[in-house]
């Protein structure tokens, strides 16, 4: 579903009046993630106040959901362009929602293009402790500062009360700020951790286009023409988070032996091919060999070929160093390409690789922490 057009709305009021923490997460992956906190904060303190700006998964958590943000989430400069007046008037409201009810703490989860603005304009009225009001702002998983903007941490450092970092190596990006950052575990590695994938060399191929509708656009057809370059009778499965992407796959018309599954239940595939995100990192955890996949307005692309400088787009392959999933970007993504993938990740010498890969990978993410992300928001509420 698009972002809704329908101005101006209002964002509820917290039920009993009250409100501990305010959680914004703008995507699907947030949302789960910021699930699991409000999860555990509530088994800790039945009695917290959570409200969110997220999606479905903190409400069923516990959490009261102003407005679902994983149903009008969009990637990139073109496609922000094209809802600027919605995200406009949805910055504004949450503002005045924000001076209205004053909550003890905000915790922006991850979406900084959205999360950071609201940082530096509730510090600019005032309403922040780091602009002379009462309520402490809170970061969980940093942007990407290690791939680009870099200068955002001076920001992050002006505006921010703490940040909660998932991959070890983010806690020294911000060495010379005076930011407390702490690395808190990444939730993929969690003891109530459950994959959404594992492998299984008799099981179907996995595609997963991702969770933007912008970007669902763009790559299922890649990579449905790869799969039928591999085997037009191949089994395959397509995971969809939300009602938007399931219509946005089926109005694609994928063959019959492609089968759109709700996320939710434990996908066990033999290989995978998969677009950058979240999901990508979820199979490289489960030894699913494959490659990503990814394809983007032509603009946007061009821009972020000029400001991030990475050797890889994958969070795996980042951690590893090597291409746990070899990437194949705009025109590098042919079918014969990825059928060649397919066919590769189920060879005996790739799948050996995947497995050595999978445990230090698994290691890379299990260092130490002094506490879940919830512990953390619980002490900063204290």
């Amino acid at each position: 579903m698009a972002a809704d057009p329908q101005l101006p709305f209002r964002l509820a009021a917290p039920e009993g009046g009250h409100v501990d923490l305010l959680i914004i997460a703008g995507e699907h992956s947030g949302d789960e993630h910021a699930a699991r906190a409000v999860r555990d904060m509530r088994a800790r303190n039945p009695g917290v106040s959570i409200c969110a700006l997220g999606g479905p998964k903190m409400a069923a958590a516990g959490a009261q959901l102003l407005h679902d943000m994983t149903a009008s989430s969009v990637v990139g400069f073109v496609e922000v362009l094209k809802n600027y007046s919605f995200f406009k008037a949805l910055f504004e409201e949450t503002l005045r929602w924000v001076a209205e009810y004053k909550p003890a703490a905000i915790c922006f989860v991850d979406y900084p293009g959205l999360n950071l603005r609201l940082a530096a304009a509730l510090r600019e009225r005032g309403l922040s402790v780091k602009g002379g009001g009462s309520i402490k702002l809170l970061y969980y998983i940093s942007p990407q500062i290690w791939a680009w903007k870099a200068k955002r941490r001076f920001t992050m450092a002006r505006d921010l009360d703490a940040l909660a970092v998932i991959f070890p190596f983010e806690v020294d990006c911000y060495q010379d700020t005076d930011l407390p950052v702490e690395f808190v575990g990444h939730p993929f590695v969690a003891p109530d951790y459950e994959s959404p994938v594992a492998h299984d060399p008799a099981g179907p191929v996995l595609l997963l286009p991702g969770s933007r509708k912008q970007a669902v656009a763009r790559i299922f057809p890649v990579l449905l023409a790869g799969l039928k370059a591999y085997d037009s009778n191949a089994p395959a499965v397509v995971l969809y988070p939300s009602a938007a992407i399931h219509e946005l796959l089926r109005d694609a018309n994928p063959p019959a032996n492609v089968t759109l599954v709700s996320t939710g239940e434990v996908i066990k595939a033999r290989t995978v091919l998969t677009s950058s995100g979240t999901m990508s990192l979820h199979c490289a955890l489960a030894g699913v060999p494959g490659a990503i996949a990814y394809r983007t307005n032509p603009i946007t692309y061009l821009l972020a070929r000029w400001w991030v400088k990475l050797d890889y787009i994958g969070i795996a392959n980042l951690l590893l160093k090597q291409p746990m999933y070899p990437e194949y970007i705009q025109g590098a993504a042919t079918p014969a390409a990825l059928a060649r993938e397919l066919q590769e990740g189920s060879e005996a010498t790739r799948l050996e690789t995947t497995r050595i890969q999978q445990a230090e990978l698994v290691r890379l993410l299990n260092q130490p922490s002094r506490g879940s992300i919830a512990v953390w928001l619980a002490e900063h509420l204290a």
